[in-house]
């Protein structure tokens, strides 16, 4: 007769007990994966997160309290899980999962690790690790009212990173700069503006009119002439934007001026650029000052993050903010750099103003407070009930893993409307690992097409193996006979190389590089295929895969009559370079946080593609086709029912 303590078989409870188990994350999963931990008897856990408690938090995660903002997310949730259950023995680590301290050894201690992360850098590392220590890893995710729930084991199952993700979707530069179309263009634009003013600068993000459009090409001697004047008028002349803006003292008006009329107009004199576009209209500060009503600076009624202020109301917005940022770097000392955060008031604000003045020059629908922080924090509403859902079944799947029944184990949406056989979860048999991965195959390899006079070692190390492969310290040998060190990650050994290109190596088409990550105890080997044929702004290509070129999923007659937040223009796909069905501005993440350690926030990414693979129904033996996983920066869909064999998209 089996013997149970609880609802457990006292074989599996006394486990518990003994058993160390590792959390990842402590937002809105893992608070409620942590609640759920201690209340069915796990007894040694130890969980990390670098996160501070933001008072946005606090709607959801509900271990913390208005008393906890700004205090470690990890040290606050074991404080309150032990008022609870004051015996379970719980370490909490306020620091990032991928800091070099925590390498294999410290993965090898654990029987089993959960992950509730917001951000794919870091779920690639986790994945990585847990395959090198070979430990079990329960992958989960959340986007509004759709989540996920899988287990990842080594040799057995599919890993993280079996499926191709999408790189995060870019913008040509020349359509940020210059003819931004749609909001997310004014947005994405705004929030380099932060940066270019407050922030670290980055070539890659300038706001200055791009010269260099392909597109616009005119009579060089008459636009000239013609820019200087525009030059003459506004007493600017062309620097830093960060070095104009010092020299200044921040001064808003000034600042507003350059951007919304100097800069605009400087634009028009590129005639090329609007024989077949509607040509933007510059702003002039006291112009609107002069002609400003008191009922233009507000707003009306409604929730304030919802209202769309008027132009002069957007001037003071941006004032108001210029000022605020202009005092918190002045309190900071000569040289400091502020960081774009969604849950900073202030930056927010001022990336709101800046946004909409340029949607309005471009003749663009504005955007609310509510709607821009959306698409610049690239983030789904939170829905705590979801967490919770999601919460329970990685315990439920913790809980085969210990029982020793590893092929019970599912991969497990949650919909956000019942099926045809009125289910809100749908289980699918796990996949078993890709043979091709480049991660988890017993030699890895992949091949990238590039052109080596034209990469650098620096975009090699940077863009491509860790931005890209998400490695972390990665080391690269030419496998030319001599065993050439190209990059190492010991400070200083080869940083004279950064500034090279390949070719300067010996580099060329049929090269071969060893890639080592010690950190993660994973080799990767790298073909180069050289090529001078890549499309504009597009620096490299990995072979064999094209996620850009997926069909877009077909909408539910329910979303294509949907109206998102109220506003029926934020239903509609978002910017982006592809197709405006595939262009939604959103990262699904741990429905809470921006995935704000490794991805960047001003860009998001393109549906992922790949063949249909069909999976067994666990109660019916039916099968229904599934799409391999979308990843943070992806448009959500929710799964499909299986039986009208629509996709299922996995969720990150």
């Amino acid at each position: 007769m089996v013997q149970l303590v609880g609802s457990l078989r006292k074989e599996l409870y006394e486990s518990l007990s003994t058993c160390k188990v590792l959390v990842v994350g402590a937002g809105g999963i893992g608070c409620e994966l942590l609640k759920n931990l201690v209340l069915t008897g796990f007894k040694n856990i130890e969980v990390i997160d670098l996160d501070t408690i933001d008072v946005s938090n606090l709607n959801r995660q509900f271990l913390f309290q208005k008393k906890h903002v700004g205090k470690s997310k990890a040290q606050v949730a074991k404080e309150s899980v032990l008022q609870f259950c004051p015996t379970v023995n719980i370490t909490a680590y306020h620091d990032s999962i991928m800091n070099p301290d925590y390498n294999v050894e410290f993965f090898r201690k654990f029987i089993l690790v959960m992950n509730a992360l917001d951000n794919r850098a870091a779920r690639n590392h986790v994945n990585r690790m847990c395959l090198a220590a070979d430990i079990p890893l329960i992958e989960s995710g959340t986007a509004g009212y759709l989540g996920q729930v899988t287990v990842i084991k080594k040799g057995l199952t599919e890993c993280y990173e079996c499926q191709p993700k999408p790189t995060q979707k870019t913008f040509p530069g020349c359509t940020i700069r210059n003819t931004p179309s749609e909001p997310i263009h004014c947005i994405v634009w705004a929030k380099y503006l932060f940066n270019q003013l407050f922030g670290e600068e980055d070539a890659d993000q300038e706001v200055s009119p791009d010269t260099a459009d392909p597109e616009a090409a005119w009579n060089v001697e008459d636009t000239a002439a013609r820019a200087a004047a525009s030059e003459k008028d506004g007493d600017i002349k062309r620097v830093s934007t960060k070095d104009w803006a010092r020299s200044t003292g921040y001064d808003a008006v000034k600042l507003f001026n350059k951007l919304f009329k100097d800069d605009i107009m400087y634009l028009l004199t590129m005639d090329k650029l609007w024989k077949t576009r509607k040509a933007p209209t510059p702003l002039v500060w006291q112009k609107l000052e002069d002609s400003a009503s008191p009922q233009e600076a507000s707003a009306g009624s409604g929730l304030k993050d919802q209202q769309i202020l008027g132009i002069w109301g957007l001037c003071q917005l941006f004032r108001n903010s210029v000022e605020t940022l202009r005092s918190q770097l002045q309190e900071m000392g000569e040289g400091a750099e502020l960081v774009w955060d969604k849950d900073d008031p202030p930056a927010m604000d001022f990336v709101t103003a800046a946004a909409n003045l340029r949607m309005h020059i471009f003749s663009m629908n504005m955007k609310s407070l509510f709607d821009v922080k959306s698409m610049a924090g690239n983030i789904i509403p939170a829905i705590a009930t979801t967490n919770a859902v999601i919460a329970g079944l990685i315990v439920l799947e913790g809980l085969k893993i210990l029982s020793g029944e590893l092929e019970s184990c599912r991969m497990i949406f949650l919909n956000k409307c019942p099926n045809l056989r009125k289910k809100l979860l749908v289980p699918c048999i796990l996949d078993p690992p890709v043979a091709n991965c480049y991660v988890c195959a017993s030699k890895p390899e992949v091949t990238v097409k590039l052109d080596v006079h034209k990469t650098t070692v620096l975009s090699l190390q940077d863009r491509i193996l860790k931005e890209r492969f998400g490695m972390v310290a990665p080391d690269v040998q030419i496998e030319d006979g001599k065993g050439t060190i190209l990059i190492s990650s010991e400070e200083g050994e080869t940083e004279t190389n950064n500034s090279k290109f390949l070719a300067d190596f010996g580099i060329r088409n049929g090269s071969r590089l060893q890639v080592d990550d010690f950190l993660q105890d994973y080799t990767l080997l790298v073909n180069v295929l050289h090529t001078e044929e890549l499309e504009r702004d597009v620096e490299f290509e990995v072979v064999g895969e094209a996620p850009d070129k997926a069909p877009p999923p077909q909408p539910t007659p329910e979303e294509v009559n949907s109206v998102t937040n109220g506003n029926k223009d934020s239903a509609q796909p978002s910017t982006s370079s592809e197709a405006p069905a595939e262009d939604d501005d959103i990262m699904i993440v741990d429905s809470d946080e921006e995935a704000n350690e490794g991805a960047s926030a001003s860009t998001a990414t393109a549906p992922a593609s790949g063949t249909k693979r069909k999976h067994s129904d666990t109660e019916t033996g039916k099968t229904s086709a599934k799409r391999p996983r979308m990843d943070q920066s992806s448009a959500a869909t929710a799964p499909a029912d299986e039986d009208d064999d629509d996709d299922i998209i996995t969720l990150d």
